[in-house]
Parts: C-alpha cells; sequence; structure tokens
C-alpha cells in the first residue's frame, strides 16, 4: 500500500458553505417556528398537539385524545391542577420568578432542587420542545412560557394545558384520562377524582389516579384543602 498523503485538517474543520447554511436554517427553524404557532394556537377552535402525541404517531404507537373546551371541565379538576402545579398561576406572567430564583439558589447550595415549573411553561414544553431536565431546554423554555403568556388568555392556556398533558401511556388530555381511570366525562369529575389526578401529574407513568399510591393518597387531601380555599387564586379563570 502507498503512504497517505498528509491529512488537510482545515478541510475536515471547516464545513462547507452550503451545509452550514442549511443547519443555520434548521436551527432557526426550530427557535422560531414555536413562536409563529403561540399566535396560531390562540385560535379558539385550533386544537393542538404535543411533541410526545407526534413521536407516539411517528412510531405507530397511537393515542387517546379527546379535546374538550374549557366549559366542558369540571372545575374541581381546573382548581386542583392549579392548586398543585401552580397556585400562583393567575399572577406571575409565565414564569414563576420567586419559585426560580429558589431553585437556583438550591443549586448553588449543594441543596435538592423542588420543581419550579409553571403551567404555561409546562404548556410550551408539551407542545414544543422535550422531556428531561437540561439547560438547553430550560432556555429555550422560559422565553416560550412568556410570549405565550403574553399572546393566550390565562383561559386559553390552560384549557390547551388540560388538553395535551400526559396522564399515562398514550393517555392525553383530562377528558381521555377522566374516562379511563374514573369511567366519567371531564365534566363530572368529583373533587377526589380530580385531586388524584392533578397529584400524578409530576409522574403520569408510574402513578395511577385510580389506584393512588401512599404519597398520592397523603398529598390529595392537602389539595383538596387548597381547593376549598381557592377562591382569591382562580380569579382569571372563575373571576
Amino acid at each position: 500500500m502507498g503512504e497517505k498523503g498528509p491529512l488537510n485538517w482545515r478541510r475536515i474543520l471547516v464545513w462547507p458553505k452550503g451545509r452550514l447554511r442549511t443547519v443555520l436554517i434548521g436551527v432557526g427553524c426550530f427557535v422560531l417556528v414555536p413562536y409563529v404557532l403561540i399566535f396560531f394556537y390562540a385560535i379558539p377552535f385550533v386544537r393542538p398537539v404535543s411533541t410526545l402525541m407526534l413521536a407516539d404517531l411517528a412510531l405507530l404507537r397511537g393515542y387517546d385524545r379527546q379535546w374538550v373546551d374549557l366549559e366542558d371541565i369540571s372545575p374541581n379538576l381546573v382548581r386542583a391542577v392549579m392548586m398543585s402545579e401552580d397556585g400562583q398561576y393567575c399572577f406571575h406572567a409565565g414564569v414563576d420568578w420567586g419559585q426560580m430564583r429558589g431553585v437556583v439558589t438550591d443549586a448553588l447550595d449543594g441543596e435538592a432542587t423542588r420543581g419550579a415549573s409553571t403551567i404555561p411553561m409546562q404548556t410550551a414544553k408539551n407542545l414544543f420542545l422535550w422531556n428531561g431536565r437540561s439547560f438547553l431546554r430550560k432556555a429555550l423554555e422560559l422565553p416560550l412560557a412568556m410570549f405565550a403568556d403574553g399572546i393566550w388568555s390565562k383561559r386559553r392556556t390552560m384549557e390547551i394545558y388540560l388538553n395535551v398533558a400526559e396522564w399515562g401511556p398514550g393517555i392525553y388530555g383530562i377528558e381521555a384520562a377522566s374516562r379511563y381511570y374514573f369511567k366519567v366525562p371531564a365534566s363530572k369529575l368529583s373533587l377526589r377524582q380530580a385531586t388524584l389526578l392533578a397529584v400524578s401529574l409530576p409522574n403520569p407513568i408510574l402513578r395511577k389516579a385510580s389506584k393512588p399510591t401512599r404519597n398520592m393518597s397523603r398529598l390529595a387531601p392537602l389539595i383538596e384543602r387548597r381547593v376549598r380555599t381557592s377562591g382569591d387564586y382562580v380569579t382569571c379563570i372563575y373571576g
């Protein structure tokens, strides 16, 4: 075999302009398209789907989701989700900076961090991003949540969130979840059923509302008490 010539490192390290342009266009679309879709999703009759739903379709798994308007969802469920997931929902602009500062402080002190994702942040993540913790996802999620909060009403954000949230493998949206776990439509959920569904949201793959774990049974009464005294906290939904 003949000797190999010297490696052309410059050729290896420098991308062709066409390829670089393609990559930049792809990154730009990934970042900007969600902001365009936020305007589109503000239209009341549009029924968005989440990235997890699209992944299920791509993998030929399918999913169960039955869109339901906010007016047809039990107030018990709406209040339970707010009190469990985002107690300051009506008062922040997409991000609860007080909670976020607490998480950063805990992280810098080496302490275990608590969740600080608001409902707008979770909605942005469900619609446009991916599961799992990473600084990149959080950096994309924060401006999307604030932008969506400025475009959508609080009622619209809640409606979208409750219709795209995952409540189990292949189970998306509160209508499919309430029928699967309790055999009733979302409009008929009792307070107990609503709180069990709400406390299952942080880990819907392992937590089943119809078969609550010991931790879920402990949390549910706490959320029920918060729901009963939530009047001043839900004025943006039930003013």
